[in-house]
């Protein structure tokens, strides 16, 4: 039993050194300034996890007869496992490999406490490395400027800062505009700085936080690398709506190269207090993680909750089921069995468009989702209605099995206000500021390279601090294969009348200009629109977007 778990813990150790090293060519990428090489090693990460759990399976069918270990040899190599984990500087990603690595081996039946790690084990409470994962500064004893000049001068960027000066100004003209720093000093007043930066795209980000008494704030420092090869900082960010918009889920995964993932997590969630464990391993690349975090928390609302489990707010969709926990901030989606017209799809084209966003940047504008398979939720909680809806809709996805509901595929996303409803009660600062930020998401999820196909408002929501991101993804596709025209000239006065159009229209044509319209009954909104967003409605503007990205130039 001890050689089975010492071969599914040297599948995740090799897992684990593949992670970090392609983690670390960030550094690398950055200091070149080779960002399409940065954009390839974040995508090539996200698959590295399928791939060793697969390896370790086929290792241990051909070295052990898997088929004949019952119950009380498994349990026992379990608890070798746990022998192996102790001073272990990831045992939660260990665990979570394990189990990846049971459900790959055995039927569903099996999944309980007694054979994975449904619960930690491992506390990883006190859990560092030799080197504490942050240092501290005291700008009262050592002087602000001293302090900021440290603080730079030991980031482990591999690049010099060619104007110190300068950019020790701009954190102190920063730091007297954010109103939400603290004014009045504690006498242990301290900054402390994570010592690995973070990188996502063209940024290095030196994450820290503010310690004031019993007070937390961010302090994250976003720096740049110049044409000359030399670092800059752009601004400190500390304001707590852009600190969570920087860790939302609709924005690609931070590279971070950490030996001590969970201590990471425990400074993050300091002054993070709005986002959970499993938000912020996911936000560092460990999705599984956030998977098995989220399961967890998810389980512990239920015992602690009762509210029904309900239909989500907003139309309904032709292509999923939406639905919702009241009070637990996330919607889960269930792909319907057929799709009525006009929607000409496959449930495993939509799958593929969902893992097509996973792999993509997605800008801030596209919603993250965990992909989950039989997933059992408690019969008694499901509204009538929904429950019936379930069973008539998406029968070949759901069973019953004693007391609870098995969900045989579904992905899980945090829960936005739909645009639609928003715009029917906001003000009209409100809507203004919310189409804003809706013409911004359709533009730069066409610069990161994909045409969100279905533009409709239903399909995009809100965030609390204002930020319009895209959820809808049966229809999306590569920017590249979209031909977009503008409409021809009527050939005579008749055709503007007639019922159908005068021009051919092809598969993937596209015709910008008649988006305001289509996407808008509120005359008002609509012009609204169109005195913001003008470039939207031109072919033009999406043809050069289009060569731009051709190019690999994607827009910053």
């Amino acid at each position: 039993m001890s050689d089975i778990a010492r071969t599914i813990l040297d599948g995740f150790t090799k897992h684990f050194e593949i992670f970090q090293a392609t983690t670390r060519e960030a550094r690398d990428n950055f200091i070149k300034g080779n960002w399409m090489a940065s954009r390839r090693a974040a995508i090539g990460r996200i698959s590295l996890y399928d791939t060793r759990v697969r390896e370790t399976i086929d290792d241990l069918r051909q070295h052990f007869d898997t088929e004949t270990l019952n119950v009380e040899l498994w349990q026992a190599v379990k608890f070798h496992y746990m022998g192996l984990l102790y001073r272990h500087l990831q045992p939660e990603l260990a665990e979570t490999f394990y189990n990846s690595v049971f459900v790959g081996l055995f039927e569903r039946h099996f999944y309980n406490n007694d054979f994975i790690f449904v619960r930690p084990s491992v506390s990883t409470e006190r859990l560092d490395s030799d080197h504490p994962v942050y240092r501290s500064y005291y700008p009262l004893r050592q002087g602000w400027r001293t302090t900021l000049t440290r603080i730079l001068e030991e980031a482990d960027l591999g690049l010099q800062f060619g104007d110190l000066r300068r950019d020790v100004r701009t954190i102190v003209a920063d730091i007297r505009r954010h109103t939400n720093l603290p004014r009045h000093l504690a006498r242990h007043f301290q900054i402390q700085m994570l010592r690995t930066p973070f990188y996502r795209n063209r940024v290095a980000y030196l994450v820290g936080r503010v310690i004031n008494g019993p007070d937390r704030y961010p302090f994250i420092l976003r720096v740049r690398r110049s044409g000359e090869g030399t670092a800059y900082v752009e601004n400190l960010v500390s304001e707590r709506d852009e600190v969570s918009s920087m860790f939302t889920s609709a924005r690609a995964y931070f590279l971070v190269d950490t030996e001590v993932p969970s201590a990471v997590i425990r400074f993050l969630l300091d002054f993070l207090r709005e986002k959970t464990a499993a938000d912020l391993y996911t936000q560092i690349g460990f999705h599984k993680q956030g998977k098995a975090e989220f399961y967890r928390d998810f389980l512990d609302h239920l015992q602690r909750s009762s509210d029904e489990i309900e239909t989500a707010p907003g139309s309904k969709g032709m292509v999923m089921l939406v639905f919702t926990l009241p009070s637990y901030p996330y919607v889960f989606k269930v792909i319907r069995d057929r799709f009525r017209p006009p929607k000409d799809t496959t449930r495993q084209k939509v799958i593929d468009r969902y893992h097509m966003v996973k792999q993509h940047d997605r800008v801030g504008r596209l919603s993250d989702a965990w992909e989950f398979s039989f997933t059992a939720f408690p019969l008694e909680r499901f509204t009538p209605e929904l429950l019936e809806e379930l069973q008539t809709e998406a029968a070949s996805q759901v069973s019953i099995e004693g007391d609870r509901l098995v969900i045989k595929h579904l992905f899980i996303e945090r829960r936005l206000e739909p645009l639609n409803l928003y715009l029917q009660h906001a003000d009209a600062d409100g809507v203004r500021h919310a189409l804003k930020e809706y013409g911004d998401a359709i533009n730069d999820i066409a610069a990161a390279g994909i045409f969100a196909g279905d533009l409709l408002v239903k399909n995009f929501g809100i965030t609390s601090y204002g930020r319009v991101i895209f959820y809808d993804y049966d229809e999306i596709q590569p920017i590249g294969e979209c031909n977009f025209r503008h409409i021809p000239p009527p050939r005579h006065p008749e055709d503007e009348m007639a019922a159908e159009p005068w021009y051919s229209v092809g598969v993937n044509d596209v015709f910008p200009e008649e988006f305001s319209v289509f996407l808008f009954g509120d005359p008002e909104q609509r012009k609204i629109f169109e005195s913001l967003h003008p470039g939207l409605l031109d072919a033009d503007y999406w043809q050069e977007l289009q060569r731009v990205i051709a190019e690999d130039r994607f827009p910053d």
